[in-house]
């Protein structure tokens, strides 16, 4: 099976060289490495140049976006950009961060992931932190849950999904979609990738409230979005993400945002959530 990678990158230079170093080494490489250079100021650009330049499957192309870090949209336009260039056939698409640094055998172990199973969908492993000098389980999302700097898709159950949506939220709505398509979905939780930058580190007040707006548009309904606004704020200790996610929410019911998901698609994403609330808390 083929592999290709997609990478956004945007003012990663304190992380960029491990990261890239961690691709390189790889015991299988992909066929083809694109990273895609989303309006960096910092020497992210030149940093890709120069640790990459003896490998010919590796490529950087500039995006033109705004000049912040923002979730959601921003990364998904940036990742699409990469996807219109790739130009070589593949099986498995991946769209990865530029701040995570992969174990020597992911790409290896993500292929045969695939291989084993022709109805798995989406694959990776498991984000870690450093945290007082450990490196411990990322508690943004639930380990059996693929996350946003990790994706690697079957290339059929991408088509199916229609790729990925260009809004906050994406990094959700693609894997509950895969699932209402019937694809499986898979996490290697012994395959370990260190997070360099943790999520949301240099995000602004702004962007909680994008959270808040990404549940309205999935068609969560105010119940599900409040405890799933509860639920992370709890799990990345942010207080202050209950308010401006909350805010959000109601911003967007306000303004009636266009919603991403039609109403067959929100159905199915509140069953499943709240069947997996009920599985897991109020089960007796």
């Amino acid at each position: 099976m083929k592999v290709c990678i997609i990478i956004p990158v945007f003012n990663e230079e304190d992380f960029i060289e491990k990261s890239i170093k961690s691709i390189i080494n790889q015991t299988v490489k992909p066929e083809k490495v694109i990273y895609v250079n989303d309006s960096s100021t910092d020497n992210t650009k030149q940093l890709i140049n120069k640790i990459s330049c003896d490998c010919d499957w590796i490529k950087i192309i500039d995006y033109k976006s705004k000049k912040e870090h923002i979730p959601g949209s921003k990364v998904v336009k940036a990742f699409n950009y990469g996807l219109k260039s790739l130009n070589i056939p593949y099986d498995i698409i991946c769209k990865f961060d530029g701040d995570i640094v992969l174990p020597k055998n992911y790409i290896e172990k993500i292929r045969n992931i695939f291989l084993s199973d022709s109805e798995i969908g989406l694959a990776s492993g498991n984000l870690y932190i450093l945290a007082k000098e450990k490196w411990v389980y990322e508690k943004v999302a639930a380990k059996s849950h693929v996350r946003g700097p990790i994706k690697a898709y079957r290339r059929k159950c991408f088509e199916e999904i229609k790729g990925l949506k260009s809004c906050i939220g994406w990094d959700t709505v693609d894997v509950l979609l895969a699932q209402k398509k019937g694809w499986k979905i898979f996490t290697d939780k012994n395959l370990i990738v260190k997070h360099l930058k943790p999520t949301g580190k240099k995000y602004s007040l702004k962007s909680k409230l994008y959270q808040g707006e990404a549940l309205y548009t999935m068609r969560f309904g105010i119940v599900l979005s409040i405890l799933s606004i509860i639920k992370s704020s709890f799990n990345t200790k942010d207080p202050l993400k209950i308010l401006f996610a909350s805010c959000g929410f109601l911003i967007s019911f306000l303004k009636q945002k266009p919603f991403i998901v039609d109403k067959e698609e929100g159905k199915y994403i509140r069953n499943f959530r709240w069947n997996v609330i009920y599985s897991k808390y109020l089960k007796f």
